[in-house]
């Protein structure tokens, strides 16, 4: 049977270089291209492919945003996620998101094509260095560590930073509490607030409550709303 694979990708010319890895693929056909996270919702929801090839990494919705509502919308629909980006937290970030596999841009042609074919016969599949760091991470943690904490996504320190917008405290207050510099607390939010997909910390701090994360503390500097 053909497998139908849609590609979401905002780089024209990985898009095309895509196209051309899978020309010639048996049973693969490529239904269609999308270069945004809405974008790529929209049109797997409509053509229905097997298999979305999805970048991690797009302006007007990620795709990690975009793997989490197919999931819900269209489960059937296998996702691999692909990224310039070898980070553990876009990693982990994807899987918790519901990609069936994970490979870094770079990838060979028929690594690619043998990744389409396994996820499409409901395999999981991940390249061979982010399955072995996978598997150390795993084998690593100890019970109750970081792949059992709230949002395994988040770095370390991340997870310090988003506990404090959780207790209100203000940027000043974190930088002082955590002996960092008031710019390095924001990119930390920052990238608290992109990991999370909320549009600002008052959400975050909800999600870090929600989670038993960033119980108010009195004294501290408090954010505004």
């Amino acid at each position: 049977m053909t497998i139908r694979v849609l590609i979401a990708d905002d780089h024209p010319v990985f898009r095309h270089g895509l196209r051309a890895a899978l020309a010639g693929a048996e049973p693969v056909e490529v239904v269609g291209e999308t270069t945004d996270g809405p974008g790529a919702v929209a049109a797997a929801v409509e053509l229905r492919p097997d298999v979305v090839l999805m970048d991690l990494h797009m302006p007007g919705g990620d795709g990690i945003e975009a793997t989490r509502e197919l999931a819900r919308l269209a489960p059937e629909v296998a996702v691999v996620a692909l990224t310039m980006l070898e980070g553990d937290e876009s990693l982990f970030a994807a899987v918790r998101a519901g990609a069936r596999g994970y490979l870094v841009k770079g990838a060979e042609p028929d690594q690619i094509v043998r990744t389409i074919r396994a996820v499409a016969a409901g395999d999981v599949v991940f390249g061979a260095g982010i399955a072995g760091r996978a598997l150390a991470y795993f084998v690593a943690a100890p019970a109750g560590s970081r792949a059992a904490r709230p949002f395994p996504e988040l770095t370390d320190r991340e997870v310090e930073v988003l506990e404090l917008v959780g207790a209100g405290m203000d940027n000043n207050g974190i930088a002082r509490r955590l002996h960092l510099s008031e710019k390095t607390v924001r990119n930390h939010v920052s990238s608290v607030l992109a990991k999370l997909q909320v549009r600002g910390r008052t959400q975050a701090a909800v999600r870090a409550r929600e989670a038993g994360l960033g119980d108010p503390a009195p004294g501290t500097g408090r954010a505004r709303p």
